[in-house]
């Protein structure tokens, strides 16, 4: 954790827009926050293209999402590549990434006001698609990307490449590339370790793999991997659970380390992360809604 003494005046406050809940504990929190003399910035949308151009011109000097795990992860995308700080207050089902619960902000603002946390950085991962040589798309992901088969119930054959070195060779549903931070995430669903948040290591771990390589695989810090596609029938791609998107036979994602990390604020010790984890490990979790 990096110490910080930075007291925010200008505030991004980002709600959940399908979550009446957090709408109404932003301008709760608004109305604190104007108090005490902090311009408040209302947002429902991390991709409006005003609200991400006053990011990156360094307009404003923290965001607090008001929603779940999934409210995180679109904030991070915004936040990243600006050097955004970012509070996760939770009012979704699940916040694993959240610093605090719904009305826990109360008592940190003081805190928060007069510049008494601390900022954790976590690696991003930047995903790139390509074919034939040319890339499609790009995205900056905090949890990971995960190739796999499409509609059709066939498993899909895949090729993982680090440093252009055959890894590994897949027959399975699909490969799960993630950051220490998405070890908690699906990764964990499909049986993979947990890593500490604060790690710079890529995870490949694969999903119901058939008579192939079927152990996860931590690779060494700044490593970079090669995901290639061979399949006669439909595989998609999706980072940090955006929509899919649909790769075909010889496809590439390739996979590395962000040069933009994720910003949290934290008031906790470092042990917070296992307390979490504990905690949300010895409950079984409802059906997200916060996605």
């Amino acid at each position: 954790m990096v110490q910080n003494q930075n007291i925010p005046r200008k505030i991004i406050l980002l709600s959940h827009p399908n979550l009446p809940d957090s709408i109404e504990e932003s301008h709760l929190l608004a109305d604190v926050l104007q108090q005490n003399q902090v311009e408040v910035f209302f947002a429902s949308s991390y991709t409006d293209e005003i609200l991400v151009t006053q990011v990156r011109s360094g307009k404003f000097d923290l965001l607090i999402a008001l929603g779940g795990d999934g409210t995180v992860l679109r904030a991070s995308r915004l936040c990243a590549p600006a050097g955004l700080p970012m509070l996760g207050v939770n009012v979704g089902n699940f916040g694993f990434l959240t610093e605090v619960q719904r009305t826990g902000w109360r008592e940190v603002l003081p805190r928060l006001l007069a510049g008494d946390y601390h900022l954790e950085e976590r690696m991003m991962l930047h995903i790139s698609h390509l074919r034939r040589g040319k890339v499609l798309d790009e995205w900056e992901v905090l949890n990971e990307v995960v190739v796999c088969r499409g509609e059709m119930v066939r498993p899909v054959n895949l090729v993982a490449r680090v440093e252009g070195y055959t890894l590994a060779s897949y027959v399975a549903d699909g490969l799960i590339a993630s950051t220490p931070t998405g070890s908690t995430a699906y990764a964990l669903a499909v049986d993979g370790p947990v890593l500490p948040p604060e790690l710079r290591n890529i995870l490949l771990v694969p999903i119901a793999p058939h008579m192939s390589f079927d152990r996860a695989i931590v690779l060494s810090e700044g490593a970079e991997v090669n995901i290639t596609v061979q399949t006669r029938h439909d595989a998609v791609l999706s980072a940090d659970g955006q929509p899919p998107v649909k790769v075909v036979n010889g496809d590439e994602v390739l996979v590395k380390a962000s040069t933009h990390p994720a910003r949290f604020i934290r008031f906790q010790d470092p042990g917070y992360f296992y307390r979490t984890l504990n905690q949300y490990t010895e409950q079984t979790p409802r059906t997200y809604g916060d996605t």
